[in-house]
């Protein structure tokens, strides 16, 4: 398999490789490219379980288990002022 790269990112191997982390350009291929595929996997784990949550918050309000759509904000809002003055 041939690629081509941009200058930039021949530099960046190139940078690497001199750094003696790695051995040989195509080591820091494979490295991104895993670093690459672990990303993707946690991806597709974070987007699971948020799929998993609309269909939990979706099956409360089926069941008619909602608050009024005030009181989410009244609370956000309590939720936020309490942040900032931690941060301070």
């Amino acid at each position: 398999m041939n690629v081509s790269l941009s200058p930039k990112l021949e530099k960046l191997i190139n940078d690497k490789v001199k750094t003696g982390l790695y051995h040989a350009a195509s080591e820091v291929i494979h490295e991104g490219l895993r670093l690459l595929e672990e990303r993707d996997r946690l991806y597709q784990g974070r987007l699971k379980e948020l799929r998993r949550e609309v269909k939990k918050g979706l099956d409360q309000l089926d069941r008619g288990e909602s608050i009024p759509g005030e009181q989410v904000f009244v609370e956000l809002r309590a939720k936020a002022r309490e942040r900032r003055r931690k941060a301070r």
